[in-house]
């Protein structure tokens, strides 16, 4: 087994994160630095351990739906002190976020140990789908919603077409849905920015199906069997 998939596999992080790890020299193999991401381990004989500690892959999988708040960060731990998503949950089990949701955006992330879904929810050739309430000053026009809907330029590259409907317009705030596939930095920010457009407010409402529902700001749960069946059908 990959060395990366045998991290994820133990719930420490997901696959792209544990090659993070391994160029950082935080892993060992048999009391050996390992310096090769493509490293294949022995999941019953190996010793593995990650900043010291020997991790075990066989664990049960744990999937939490949380309503991130603003003003914490979507990672295990920050290095400036600030509050992260692991402040908010207590089950018993290492679990690490699916993905990014900025410090000033608020709704659903999901955690779990499970390696294997979270690479593939994040995944840009699988598409899975994520919803936000956006809300933006000023009128949002039909020219701007054709262009967020085709394509932005950010970083040179154009955006994968997405799917955005205004639903309101009051007290000079434009209230919209946007779908998009794809989870560059501060995405939707930028593509609005782009268009000379400020966004005031955005929230995650839901992921391939997956609604956050009434769930209270800073409150988690378990997801469903239901649920967990509706992620790993989205790739």
């Amino acid at each position: 087994m990959r060395i990366n998939k045998f991290i994820a596999g133990a719930g420490v992080s997901g696959r792209r994160e544990a090659d993070r790890l391994i160029t950082e020299g935080r892993v060992k193999v048999n009391g050996k630095l390992v310096s090769e991401p493509g490293l294949d381990v022995d999941e019953f004989n190996d010793a593995v351990y990650v900043d010291g500690v020997r991790i075990d892959p066989v664990r049960r999988e744990v999937y939490i739906m949380l309503n991130k708040p603003k003003g914490c960060i979507t990672s295990v731990k920050d290095d400036k002190g600030r509050k992260t998503v692991m402040d908010y949950v207590e089950c018993g089990k290492r679990v690490f976020p699916v993905g990014r949701l900025d410090y000033d955006s608020e709704g659903l992330v999901i955690l779990t140990n499970d390696g294997d879904l979270a690479y593939n929810l994040t995944a840009s050739k699988n598409n899975v789908p994520k919803s936000y309430i956006v809300k933006a000053e000023g009128k949002v026009k039909e020219e701007d919603l054709k262009k967020l809907r085709s394509g932005i330029a950010l970083d040179g590259v154009l955006t994968k077409p997405a799917k955005v409907t205004l639903i309101s317009f009051e007290n000079g705030i434009s209230r919209l849905e946007m779908t998009i596939t794809e989870g560059r930095n501060r995405q939707i920010r930028r593509m609005f920015a782009a268009l000379g457009l400020n966004v005031v407010f955005l929230k995650r409402s839901e992921i391939a199906g997956v609604r956050l529902g009434g769930l209270a700001r800073g409150a988690w749960r378990y997801l469903t069997p239901k649920e967990v069946k509706k992620l790993k059908e989205s790739f």
